[in-house]
């Protein structure tokens, strides 16, 4: 250690005393002093004490669970251009199946001195999960927001889509179309947003189509996984039970319905009507071209950016909720029901 000092000391020209002060954080030490030991630290290579390193006031930590579903890469290019707009650098970290978790990739981030971090579709949006884990966070003083998902429990700004009226755009669609048997394929119940589609559908199909609630529960709705297998999985038990359109909680599980109604024999929209979520990029020009409510990705990457600068700024937003609503872009995956003839 001495010979460590004696190091220090002689590249920023001041005395082993002062290097042990500014080491210890101690007072008394001009700021310009307090600077060339610090950059003495860097030129020999040596660690920074955690509580003298630099926040950089330029990175911003995007953790986002996984870039298959194209709706992910989409959020995260809104997000990262808003950043550098702000002179801010986006670092993005993914959770990969056996790779790194959320609470690995927020440490990393958080060890990196990264001055705040945006969350999408992570563990706040899960009802089982622990959330003394964002609380921690916020004890260490770094600034977060959280996109898709929402917890009393946490207190911190929440960005998200309108689920409830997404599904109430895509029922009224189908029904206007003259569909009476309309299934909900998505993923495991357990979150916050796939609990909130449940909501609006069941109101939706039991305001327009007269349903019982317990019956829309138990046999119109399935739930699989985020995927197109997923998809494939929940539309084809929906078609055994009846259904002549699906409604589906992802653009990734909608392709997976089609290609579970192919394998019937079904054409798509006049065997099956099918309905996506999200409006991926390049989801117009699928095979049907898919009818899906789009979910305003702008508005609510740029939200998240906003929101986390005044967060970053000292003028935190309150405990609350941004949502913002989605609308339905209909294409060719659906069309009028099996009792209206073709269309």
């Amino acid at each position: 250690m001495t010979a460590r000092l004696a190091d220090i000391a002689a590249q920023a020209g001041v005395s082993e005393a002062t290097v042990s002060r500014v080491l210890n954080g101690k007072p008394g030490v001009a700021s310009t002093t307090r600077e060339s030991v610090l950059a003495a630290l860097d030129v020999l290579g040596y660690e920074r004490p955690v509580k003298l390193r630099r926040r950089s006031a330029g990175l911003v930590g995007l953790i986002t669970p996984e870039l298959e579903n194209p709706i992910f890469p989409a959020l995260a290019q809104v997000i990262g251009q808003a950043l550098t707009r702000q002179g801010y650098t986006p670092v993005l970290a993914t959770q990969t199946p056996g790779g790194s978790t959320e609470d690995e990739l927020t440490e990393m981030l958080v060890d990196r001195g990264v001055s705040g971090i945006i969350f999408v579709s992570g563990l706040h949006a899960d009802t089982t999960a622990d959330m003394q884990r964002y609380e921690k966070l916020r004890a260490q003083g770094v600034p977060f927001v959280l996109v898709d998902g929402f917890s009393p429990q946490v207190q911190a700004p929440f960005i998200s889509p309108d689920d409830r009226a997404a599904m109430q755009l895509a029922v009224t669609h189908l029904v206007s179309l003259g569909h009476t048997r309309i299934g909900l394929a998505l993923g495991p119940r357990r979150f916050v947003p796939v609990l909130r589609k449940i909501e609006g559908f069941v109101r939706a199909v039991r305001d327009q189509l007269g349903l019982d609630e317990r019956r829309i529960e138990s046999e119109l709705i399935q739930h699989s996984l985020y995927t197109l297998e997923g998809g494939q999985a929940a539309a084809s038990a929906l078609m055994d039970r009846g259904c002549t359109a699906v409604v589906c909680a992802s653009d990734m599980m909608a392709l997976g319905a089609i290609r579970a109604a192919r394998q019937r024999g079904l054409e798509v929209p006049d065997g099956i009507s099918v309905v996506g979520f999200d409006d991926s990029p390049l989801i117009a020009f699928t095979d049907p071209p898919l009818t899906t409510v789009r979910k305003p990705v702008p508005a609510m990457g740029q939200a998240a950016v906003r929101t986390l600068l005044e967060e970053i700024g000292g003028t935190p937003a309150p405990h609350s909720e941004f949502v913002f609503m989605p609308e339905l872009v209909v294409r060719g995956s659906t069309a009028a029901g099996p009792l209206h003839g073709s269309s």
